[in-house]
């Protein structure tokens, strides 16, 4: 049985490699992000993986708007950024 100090170390760990998947799940959205908008703006959202979708509006960088998915201003942002970052 391991001991306590084993186990927080553990949790530890499991927290921390939870932690840079997400961050790493977040980085591979924020690059693909100008695609998917791309892919909004000519009417092919259902190119877009529903995974995605999903995560793109619990970042609050897309939102649900009258049946159709639409650029929430913090995605705006996001883009913005991504587009300096690219030029730079």
């Amino acid at each position: 049985m391991a001991s306590t100090s084993q186990q927080q170390q553990l949790q530890a760990t499991r927290a921390a490699q939870k932690a840079a998947d997400a961050a790493e799940k977040r980085e591979r959205l924020k690059r693909a992000l100008p695609a998917t908008v791309e892919l909004l703006q000519s009417r092919q959202a259902d190119r877009i993986d529903d995974r995605d979708i999903d995560a793109y509006v619990d970042l609050n960088w897309l939102e649900w708007h009258g049946g159709g998915l639409r650029l929430t201003i913090t995605g705006r942002n996001v883009c913005a950024q991504s587009s300096a970052t690219a030029v730079a």
